[in-house]
């Protein structure tokens, strides 16, 4: 790991996983916020950059605190609280999918000159995988680790893995 060239990307874990298989997702997302919390603290020591990425929740803020609020529920306040972002963490909205689709991600990430993405998060099989995409097509050199990324069903999560790895080139080994 290059590590001044390196960003960390939490995509979509400040969720109110209120939708069906909401709680099926949970369950998986607060499993791996542990080593989701061990690579951002790594990257805290290194002062690399954290990027929490999410979905906007129809309220158009890129106010972390109020997100929160509004995913806060009993199925997603363990999740939430133990991986809400620190102070120097950077937080954007998204509109679609991809971390990348109408947002300044790609603007962010050049200003820090970066050019290796860490990308974590829900849904390995729509989020996580449109993210990578898009980030492989800006030639960025991608690792998602094969344990900080979940989908509702295990398979379409493997499939997701799959590709990303044969088709991206990303290196899946898991961390920590």
């Amino acid at each position: 790991m290059t590590e001044k060239q390196t960003a960390l990307i939490i995509i979509d874990m400040i969720n109110d996983f209120q939708f069906k298989h909401g709680e099926v997702l949970a369950k998986k997302a607060l499993k791996m916020t542990t080593s989701i919390n061990l690579i951002r603290n790594q990257f805290h020591q290194h002062k690399l950059p954290v990027i929490y990425i999410n979905d906007h929740y129809q309220l158009w803020k890129a106010d972390i605190e109020k997100i929160m609020a509004y995913c806060n529920n009993p199925i997603s306040s363990p999740i939430i609280q133990t991986i809400r972002p620190s102070s120097d963490d950077y937080f954007l909205i998204k509109p679609k999918h991809s971390a990348f689709y109408g947002t300044a991600l790609n603007t962010l990430l050049n200003q820090l000159a970066i050019d290796k993405l860490i990308m974590v998060g829900l849904a390995g099989n729509i989020c996580v995988l449109f993210s990578a995409n898009d980030a492989y097509m800006r030639e960025y050199k991608l690792h998602i680790p094969a344990n900080c990324i979940a989908s509702n069903d295990d398979h379409d999560n493997e499939n997701a893995l799959i590709m990303m790895k044969d088709v991206l080139k990303a290196n899946i080994d898991p961390l920590p």
